[in-house]
C-alpha cells in the first residue's frame, strides 16, 4: 500500500484563506470606488459668488461670510407673486426638511421687490411655510444689490412687468424658477429648475440637488 499523502501544514491553509480573503477585500474596494465615480454628480465651476451685504427677515446684515464653508441653495420669489413663488417656496421648504440632520447647508430666499418685502414682511411669509431662519435666509436689499448677488453672481434673473402687459395686479416680475447650488468656497456650482413642461421635481429633480448638495458637503 501506498503511504497517505501528508496534509498541508495548517499554517499554509490559514494563509490560503487569507489570500483569497484580501483579494476579495481588493476586488469589493475597487467597485465600491468605480461605482461612486459613476455615480457622483459631475459639478463643474460655473463662477465666483462676488462679496455682498443683504439684510435678513430678522433686520441682521448677512455677507458672503456668512455662507462661506457652508453649501447653500439659493432663489428668487416675490412674497406678492401668485404664479410661481409659492410653489418654489414649498419646494425649498421640503427641501428644508429632507436635509440629513448632520447637514450644515444653507437656503437662501431672495426677493426681487424690495419695496415692499421688507424684513418683517418676509420673516412673516418664510413663517408661512414653516422656515427654520437659523438654517434658511430671507434676504432684501437695494434693487442694485439685489441684482448684483441674483444676476451677476447667481444667474437668478428678474424682470419687472411693465404696468400695460400685468395680468392681475400680483403679476409684477417675470423672474427664473430655479435653484441654485453654492459650495464652501463661494463657487456656484450647478442649477436645477423647479417646475415647467416635464420637469419632474419630486422624483428627478429633487434626488439630484440632494445628491449635488451632499457631494459637495463631502468636498474638502
Amino acid at each position: 500500500m501506498n503511504a497517505a499523502s501528508p496534509r498541508p501544514p495548517r499554517i499554509v491553509w490559514v494563509a490560503f484563506v487569507l489570500f483569497f480573503l484580501l483579494l476579495a477585500m481588493a476586488f469589493l474596494l475597487w467597485f465600491v470606488s468605480v461605482v461612486r465615480k459613476v455615480e457622483a454628480p459631475r459639478l463643474p465651476v460655473i463662477g465666483r459668488v462676488a462679496d455682498f451685504a443683504l439684510l435678513n427677515q430678522a433686520y441682521a446684515a448677512v455677507t458672503l461670510a456668512n455662507l462661506t464653508n457652508h453649501v447653500w441653495v439659493a432663489d428668487i420669489i416675490f412674497t406678492r407673486c401668485s404664479g410661481p413663488c409659492p410653489r418654489m417656496t414649498k419646494q425649498m421648504a421640503a427641501l428644508q426638511g429632507m436635509l440629513p440632520k448632520d447637514s450644515d447647508a444653507r437656503l437662501v430666499t431672495l426677493t426681487t421687490d424690495p419695496d415692499f418685502d421688507t424684513p418683517p414682511v418676509l420673516k412673516k411669509y418664510g413663517e408661512r411655510f414653516g422656515a427654520d431662519f437659523h438654517r434658511w435666509s430671507f434676504l432684501t436689499g437695494t434693487k442694485a444689490q439685489i441684482a448684483a448677488l441674483a444676476s451677476d453672481s447667481l444667474k437668478l434673473s428678474a424682470v419687472p412687468v411693465k404696468a400695460a402687459d400685468r395680468q392681475s395686479d400680483s403679476d409684477l416680475f417675470i423672474h427664473t424658477t430655479i435653484f441654485v447650488l453654492v459650495d464652501k468656497h463661494a463657487q456656484l456650482r450647478a442649477s436645477f429648475e423647479t417646475g415647467g413642461d416635464g420637469v419632474d421635481w419630486a422624483n428627478v429633480v429633487r434626488p439630484k440637488l440632494l445628491r449635488a448638495l451632499q457631494h459637495l458637503e463631502n468636498e474638502p
